[in-house]
């Protein structure tokens, strides 16, 4: 079945945008989204996961990915990272009001320079100082970067809220944002209760918010991210599978390392990288439930939603979530969705 972009679009009022977050992590709301749909609060989690489910966390760091500067010939320019290619180059978004040169140089936050060494698509490659480490200079430097969709600067409570409080390894440029509800007093109820927790790693590119191009969804074309199952976390999957419990990914990042990781047919352990497209027919083979926010319209992490607990139960659970008033995206409320078993049975 082909699909165009225009199958996964809805009007969503511009008052639903979460521009901050709420004042607990854990005080949004909880949409459940299944043969029936139930309004909750995310402190409920814990009831309605059951003893031996595994939940697997994404333990990504947002950097201070956003950089402002100067072209050298004198002209503001914003950067922001796209991915490290090693210790002292990297992918970037450069947004200035012509395109800089290849071979110019960029002034960064008024202290060190960067040379223009290509293009890669959407993206610049740019060669950072070789006596400073890549990512220390961004921390340094940078600025958090918000989404575009909130209409302010990053401000000091963002610091904190823009991260999740498990985030370890520094590498992305926005967070797993299913993973902002958690509070330490929710992640030891889940242990309390009986549930497991696993880690793993997808470092977030700026890909992410970039639009769906093209009408024909055959024709787009995903973005890469890097990403890091431990043994550990392989492990653990498979002693929840023989236990009969169930694997919940912490956001669609998760699911979306999780399931690159199985394109083989096992779900391997190690380093990778992946331009997974889930569309609806995509065969799960390890996710059993998701836990994640709300969408933007048009998006691929819509299309994966819609993939995962099937087209019409998103349509009525958007719905729903519009008319009962829920707050949408990185600072919004999140859904807790369980794999459609017609979806699974059609799966190719």
């Amino acid at each position: 079945m082909s699909f165009t972009v225009d199958d996964f679009d809805y009007d969503l009022p511009a008052r639903l945008i979460a521009q901050a977050p709420l004042a607990g992590r854990s005080a949004s709301r909880l949409l459940v989204v299944g043969k029936t749909l139930a309004d909750r609060r995310f402190a409920d989690l814990p009831a309605l996961v059951r003893p031996g489910d595994l939940l697997v966390f994404n333990d990504s760091r947002v950097l201070h990915a956003r950089l402002l500067g100067v072209k050298d010939s004198g002209g503001a320019v914003e950067v922001l990272l796209e991915r490290p290619l090693g210790p002292h180059e990297a992918l970037a978004q450069v947004r200035a009001s012509r395109p800089p040169r290849v071979g110019s140089t960029l002034r960064l936050a008024g202290a060190f320079e960067v040379v223009v060494l290509g293009r890669a698509g959407a993206f610049f490659h740019l060669g950072f100082p070789p006596g400073d480490d890549l990512l220390a200079l961004v921390e340094r430097h940078g600025r958090l970067p918000l989404p575009p969709y909130i209409r302010r600067d990053a401000a000091a409570g963002d610091e904190g809220r823009y991260q999740t409080v498990y985030a370890r390894d520094p590498g992305s440029v926005a967070a797993p944002t299913a993973g902002l509800h958690f509070d330490r007093d929710v992640l030891d109820a889940l242990t309390g209760c009986g549930a497991k927790l696993a880690w793993l790693t997808l470092h977030i590119g700026a890909g992410t918010f970039q639009p769906v191009r093209v009408h024909d969804l055959a024709e787009h074309r995903m973005h890469r991210e890097r990403y890091l199952i431990p043994p550990a976390t392989v492990g653990a999957i498979a002693a929840a599978r023989a236990a009969g419990g169930r694997v919940i990914a912490v956001g669609t990042t998760s699911m979306r390392a999780l399931e690159a990781a199985a394109r083989g047919g096992e779900l391997a352990a190690g380093e990778g990288e992946t331009d997974i497209f889930i569309l609806p027919g995509f065969r799960f083979r390890v996710v059993d439930a998701l836990l994640t926010n709300f969408h933007l319209p048009r998006s691929t992490l819509l299309m994966l939603v819609s993939a995962f607990a099937g087209m019409e139960t998103i349509r009525r659970a958007y719905a729903h979530a519009i008319a009962s008033d829920y707050r949408f995206f990185s600072y919004g409320d999140a859904m807790f969705l369980t794999r459609d078993d017609e979806v699974a049975r059609n799966a190719v």
